[in-house]
């Protein structure tokens, strides 16, 4: 199996210590999140590969030696201020944690995702391209793949509308975006593409690609994996994970993350956190019911 580490909170930035005292462990206990009482157990022996997705990859950075599996690295660089990104850290810290990490696990294994984009007074389709040809400036040889998305119509977007201010994007503005990243992203030898968006931009020069696609899986592993079909996007094609994380649970309290729908909850579920827990938040109860996760 592949473990994706996490899409349902930043496991790296806030947790990265419960990961490793986990993996020294062998094992680690993920709850069902929609039916609470089912805890899947996954034994690391039976993972191949791990896919890890993070906004600030530096707490976990001296920890990776100790990490013998094939892992990828997807990390989340966004233009956006404390506004909307209310607890990231700064971003030329970001910068410098990409950079050593890249030293690491090689420009091959790290995807860099601009990601979402979205439009108000403020954060115009010309700041986007200016803030993108920087970050491309900036990463010059470390990268070389860029994943984009646009938002999404979350619970916690329409929460947020107040703060985003978002406007619809119209078809000339998908078409800047288009053509000028991939201009941009040819000028600095990288590739950009989106993944299981329905305006792909394929037309404007990105490539098609999956996130984590089943060619790259195989070379990572040396196995086959079945397509991520229980995801409600059926645009998605990549294979399928195990999610070790849990929803509303990550203190970046970005205004347009799907993750954290709930913002109520998450100083709550973040206090019943504990590193020597083999679950993310709290600990196991005597009525849960535990199963080897395989697959």
């Amino acid at each position: 199996m592949i473990l994706m580490v996490s899409g349902r909170t930043d496991v790296v930035a806030f947790y990265s210590k419960w990961f490793i005292n986990r993996y020294k462990a062998g094992f680690l206990d993920v709850r069902n999140p929609f039916y609470p009482k089912n805890v899947s157990r996954i034994y690391f022996s039976d993972v191949e590969a791990i896919m890890f997705c993070t906004k600030n990859p530096l707490p976990l950075i001296d920890f990776l030696p100790q990490i013998n599996k094939p892992m990828i690295f997807h990390v989340t660089l966004t233009p956006y201020k404390n506004e909307i990104e209310v607890n990231v850290i700064d971003k030329s810290k970001i910068i410098d944690g990409i950079k050593k990490l890249s030293k690491i696990i090689g420009t091959d294994n790290l995807y860099i995702r601009y990601d979402p984009i979205f439009i108000n007074d403020y954060y115009t389709i010309d700041y986007h391209i200016k803030a993108f040809n920087k970050l491309c400036k900036l990463l010059n040889g470390y990268v070389k793949k860029i994943i984009v998305s646009f938002i999404d119509d979350y619970k916690n977007v329409r929460n947020n509308m107040n703060i985003l201010k978002i406007k619809e994007l119209s078809t000339n503005d998908y078409e800047m975006i288009g053509l000028n990243f991939s201009k941009i992203a040819l000028n600095y030898n990288m590739t950009v593409q989106t993944c299981a968006e329905e305006t792909n931009l394929l037309t404007y020069g990105f490539i098609q690609d999956e996130c984590l696609s089943s060619e790259y899986a195989f070379k990572l592993t040396n196995k086959k994996y079945k397509r991520w079909n229980g995801r409600k996007n059926t645009n998605c094609k990549c294979v399928r994970m195990v999610d070790v994380g849990e929803y509303n649970t990550c203190n970046h309290l970005c205004k347009y993350c799907y993750a954290n729908f709930d913002e109520s909850k998450i100083n709550e579920n973040i206090k019943l956190h504990n590193p020597t827990s083999s679950l993310l938040m709290g600990f196991l109860n005597k009525d849960d019911i535990i199963k080897i996760r395989k697959e």
